[in-house]
């Protein structure tokens, strides 16, 4: 009998919420995204196996987890590993939403009277709040004109996976002489160097001089490398601010205790946001 005739297929679970991606799907390369007509894509809740795989660490730690969970949820996003960095928080929050609600409870210490305490915050609210940087404009210095573009998942989870692997070499330095630990420090910063690096040449779609547009990913990382360092620190931060603009914006807390009122910025933890 083929499932495609089963009569419980009416009970199967649907969208509880539409989200319509902060880029408007503007920057994806074809067959990643099946567009719809509205141009939202729908959320679906999460199945028994979602919530399984959200909390297996290794899937977590290597990106498997996040895609098999995006894959299910949003099923108009047919290669989750090519969603773009300006979408993913949207996606994963609109995906919590359609999972446990709208609303998600975090801890915060009022900077005032230092009491902690739990807070509701609106997820569909913060989701209407995030909006992409302009990723059209091009960053001119001197006569260089440097065009920039978002990084995809799977970028970004290679760049979080060297990193990790640094912070591990950092939690072995104490076992060692204080010479030791100098040297090795060493080492992890000229790594750390060359994956900040590395991103910022995955970030930037090119850079066109005078006479021609270089694209290629090994030219822009060797002349990063040998650039001036002012302008290498101006590359750094117009990025920088680009990223940031399509971060979550800080959530307006009232203490409960002094009612003093002030912002507390929310992080994406997806080892425990699903949870």
């Amino acid at each position: 009998m083929s499932l495609a005739n089963n009569p419980l297929k009416q009970y199967f679970r649907r969208p509880s919420i539409y989200l319509k991606l902060p880029s408007e799907g503007v920057g994806y390369p074809a067959g990643v995204l099946n567009k719809t007509e509205t141009g939202e894509l729908p959320i679906y809740p999460m199945t028994a196996i979602d919530e399984i795989t959200s909390k297996t660490p290794d899937a977590l730690f290597n990106g498997t987890a996040i895609v098999e969970i995006i894959r299910s949820c949003v099923p108009d996003i047919k290669d989750p590993w090519s969603i773009l960095s300006t979408d993913l928080d949207a996606i994963l929050i609109a995906v919590r939403s359609a999972a446990q609600g709208n609303e998600m409870e975090i801890e915060s210490s009022c900077p005032s009277c230092k009491e902690v305490a739990t807070y509701a915050i609106n997820l569909i609210g913060m989701l209407q709040t995030m909006k992409p940087g302009n990723y059209n404009a091009e960053l001119q210095i001197s006569d260089l004109y440097i065009k920039f573009r978002p990084l995809f998942y799977k970028e970004m989870n290679q760049a979080a996976m060297a990193q990790f692997e640094i912070q591990k070499m950092f939690s072995t330095l104490t076992d060692l002489s204080e010479e030791e630990q100098n040297k090795k420090t060493q080492e992890a910063i000229v790594k750390i160097t060359e994956i900040t690096m590395a991103v910022l040449s995955q970030t930037i779609e090119y850079i066109k001089t005078p006479s021609i547009t270089v694209n290629e990913t090994e030219f822009i990382l060797d002349f990063l490398r040998n650039c001036d360092k002012n302008m290498y620190i101006e590359i750094r931060d117009h990025h920088a601010k680009l990223r940031d603009s399509t971060q979550i914006k800080p959530q307006k807390i009232k203490c409960i205790h002094c009612q003093h009122e002030y912002e507390q910025s929310v992080v994406i933890n997806v080892t425990d946001f699903f949870g």
